[in-house]
């Protein structure tokens, strides 16, 4: 799928592949693949390889979208298909995964991979249940993975060792030990010869055989056996953390079957995800905190923090001084960048980059060009305006959170602070206090002199002179189902039953919510926090659902749809409405969600949904939808269903 050409900044080339520019929140973003290759496999083989880059860094969602576009060049390619159901299995999207799985004809196919890979459908959906329902989800996908493990034997499959340990465990879960003890040692019949043989190391799928051994060691209870598995399944695993994780997930839950403390597998799990920020370079005049002398010891700092928290990937901007350094750090040591800028990157270059030095361009350049993804938080230029680096600040620490949830995989902060306190609504200090309210751990490295006081704050000179400051705000956009059909007559009820609940609801929420406003069947709320944004969406749903239309002469069909989103945005007096008021252009991106949403749903972008992961707000989920057309011809926007998480 392809968004509008004038949504998207033009991707930079980098040797065979293309560097997608996303817009945050809209996603609006065209990624390529160099495919000037004469042979047709080998343009495939680019496809999936960038698919699995985005995977590793646990970008399962652009993975996704990835395979969309390649199967727009490769239709009904059976392993884009494959990839394409696993990442939404990966990223949670368990509904849009079983639609797909239909959709692509893989439910009709007798491959072993599509059987485990249905298989796997069943077992994700049975640990997001409690009880009966979940025993009889694993019984399922058992009898799934059975089939495919019969079927894999008989025709001599050297992978049948795959859906073969699968249904060991889940023999174990579902309270079968003798049938799981009994698979779990055919499988290690198949694969210890391979275990054995010269040259294990280099095969390609020396992973997956040793983590299988793990696993299999584990069902027969033997966890010694399985600890000495770890390290070479490690070495093995290189940079597939998406493979890893997927191994962490079931090996956890094997863990906790057998009493065992997750822990137990010392050491087994993806590469830590970041987010890193620190303070810009100084430059002549400017009053900044980190000298172009500190600049050895700050890398040597940078890559010994790196290394000692095992950073596989991370999350942050490209401003000169430690943004950068960050950045070439963990490029140097192979990790996954992943650019988050607050607004374009022609005004971004002008802001944080130039005024400290021409030196600063190339690097910028040549770091953006490297970055995995690259996404520009919000659109229009910079105004000097605080809320858009704050909040590009803390989108790139949502999607951290977010991309460690997805890898299982432990989240740090990185800091190069000089420990004085903030000097307005964004900077170092700003990030580093946001960060700590998730309690998650953070790594500071200390840079400047010793202070006794903090410093007083002088404006940079490249400020502009007017600031327009704006606030980061959770909208919530809503509107009524069959309202245009109502009769005139109808009308007093639908305020009373329809639009009294909503309101009702909103009061309960007091304070928290900022403004309020509706016309005719539509309203508009604005909230302090995404946390309250969607807990009172939820609500308004349950609430409509409660409502007897039929009671109250209205039409039984109608329903409630919302869109969320979270962005920097103007509060104002209004003149008309004597009032304090909402306006921007993230108000707008809000506004074009609603019409998108299916009734009955509340639909948000990917800024909500990693500002909600941010708030650590375990209450709530997001699963990804796709990327779909707004309203009114207002582009692309990559799309969350937000929903309670089960059990």
């Amino acid at each position: 799928m392809r968004a509008a050409p004038s949504a998207v900044s033009r991707p930079r080339r980098q040797g065979r592949r293309w560097i997608p520019i996303l817009r945050a929140g809209t996603g609006r973003e065209v990624p390529h693949i160099n495919a000037t290759h004469t042979s047709s496999a080998r343009a495939l083989d680019d496809w999936l390889a960038q698919i699995r880059r985005f995977e590793n860094d646990g970008e399962f969602f652009r993975a996704y979208d990835m395979t969309l576009q390649g199967l727009g060049q490769f239709p009904g390619d059976l392993a884009l298909a494959h990839r394409a159901v696993l990442n939404l299995c990966n990223a949670g999207a368990l509904p849009m995964a079983r639609r797909k799985f239909v959709e692509y004809g893989l439910d009709a196919s007798d491959q072993v991979e599509h059987l485990t890979l249905g298989g796997r459908l069943l077992k994700s959906e049975a640990f997001r249940r409690q009880g009966a329902g979940q025993a009889s989800l694993l019984l399922a996908a058992a009898a799934q993975y059975g089939r495919a493990y019969a079927m894999a034997r008989s025709a001599g499959h050297a992978d049948s060792y795959f859906p073969g340990i699968n249904l060991a465990t889940l023999r174990l879960l579902v309270g079968d030990p003798t049938a799981a003890h009994g698979v779990a040692r055919e499988v290690l019949d198949a694969i210890e010869p391979r275990l054995a043989a010269p040259g294990f190391a280099d095969r390609d799928d020396a992973y997956w055989l040793l983590a299988t051994g793990i696993e299999a060691w584990l069902v027969l209870g033997d966890l010694d056996r399985a600890r000495a598995l770890v390290a070479p399944a490690l070495q093995a695993s290189g940079r597939r953390y998406s493979d890893l994780a997927s191994s962490v997930r079931q090996l956890r839950r094997l863990l906790v079957a057998q009493g065992l403390p997750e822990t137990a597998l010392v050491g087994f799990a993806p590469p830590a995800v970041a987010h890193y920020t620190g303070h810009m370079i100084a430059s002549e005049g400017q009053d900044h905190r980190i000298q172009p002398g500190d600049e050895p010891a700050l890398i040597a700092a940078i890559e010994r923090a790196i290394d000692d928290n095992g950073i596989g990937s991370a999350y942050g901007s490209l401003a000169a001084g430690a943004d950068l350094l960050f950045a070439e750090a963990l490029l140097r040591r192979g990790a996954g960048l992943n650019v988050v800028l607050p607004f374009a990157v022609e005004d971004f270059i002008v802001a944080s980059v130039l005024p400290f030095g021409a030196q600063w361009l190339p690097r910028f350049h040549a770091a953006l060009a490297r970055a995995n993804t690259v996404r520009i938080a919000t659109e229009g230029s910079h105004t000097g305006d605080d809320a858009l680096m704050a909040y590009a600040s803390h989108l790139a620490m949502g999607l951290a959170v977010l991309g460690g949830r997805n890898l299982c995989a432990p989240v740090r902060q990185l800091v190069i602070w000089d420990s004085l306190p903030a000097r307005g609504g964004a900077g170092t200090a700003v990030d580093l206090a946001r960060w700590a309210r998730t309690g998650l751990p953070q790594t500071i490295i200390p840079c400047g002199p010793p202070v006794a006081a903090p410093a007083i704050a002088q404006p940079p000179t490249h400020a502009p002179l007017h600031r327009v400051d704006r606030a980061i705000r959770a909208m919530l956009f809503g509107d009524i189902k069959g309202f245009s059909k109502l009769g005139d007559d109808q009308m007093p009820a639908f305020a009373a039953r329809v639009l009294g609940t909503l309101g009702d609801v909103l009061d309960r929420f007091g304070e928290r919510v900022a403004f309020a406003n509706s016309w005719g069947d539509a309203f508009f709320a604005v909230f302090d926090d995404a946390r309250s944004a969607a807990r009172c969406a939820l609500e308004m749903q349950d609430e409509m659902a409660r409502v007897d239309f039929a009671a109250a002469g209205l039409p039984e069909a109608m329903a409630l749809r919302i869109g969320g989103h979270l962005g920097p945005v103007h509060r104002v007096d209004d003149p008309i409405l004597h009032r304090p008021a909402y306006m921007g252009a993230h108000v707008v991106r809000a506004a074009r969600i609603e019409p998108i949403t299916p009734e009955g749903c509340v639909y948000v972008t990917e800024s909500f949904a990693a500002l909600l992961a941010l708030e650590d707000e375990q209450d709530y989920a997001c699963d990804y939808v796709g990327v779909t057309e707004a309203a009114k011809q207002y582009g692309a926007m990559r799309m969350f269903l937000l929903h309670r998480t089960e059990g």
